[in-house]
């Protein structure tokens, strides 16, 4: 899971109301990272072009917060996004771009 101080208030209030189901998706989470040789900002970069994919804002911003904390530059998380271009079109793209600038331009 995210710092604390880095989950959304809407969030963080769901993880206290539902403290087995957030267990169970922060276990998942563990176990998927655990399976394979890939690192875990590699990792955040892969979900963050998939969260791209699916057009959530949400986990686009919490990709992005992760692969910033695992050690990925601003230029590799914006080229994760316009690598998936031909699968998902420009203005997706363009969207995840903006949502990728809201945690980036937060953090400076």
């Amino acid at each position: 899971m995210p710092k604390r101080e880095d989950v959304p208030k809407f969030l963080a209030q769901l993880q206290k109301q539902h403290r087995k189901l957030f267990a169970a998706v922060d276990g998942l989470g563990k176990a998927v990272r655990k399976e394979g040789p890939i690192d875990e900002k590699t990792g955040q970069l892969i979900q963050l072009a998939a969260a791209a994919t699916l057009r959530s804002e949400g986990a686009v911003h919490s990709h992005t917060r992760r692969a910033l904390q695992a050690g990925a530059t601003p230029q590799e998380i914006r080229h994760a996004i316009i690598l998936v271009t031909s699968t998902i079109g420009f203005p997706n793209v363009v969207a995840a771009l903006s949502w990728v600038n809201d945690v980036i331009s937060r953090k400076k």
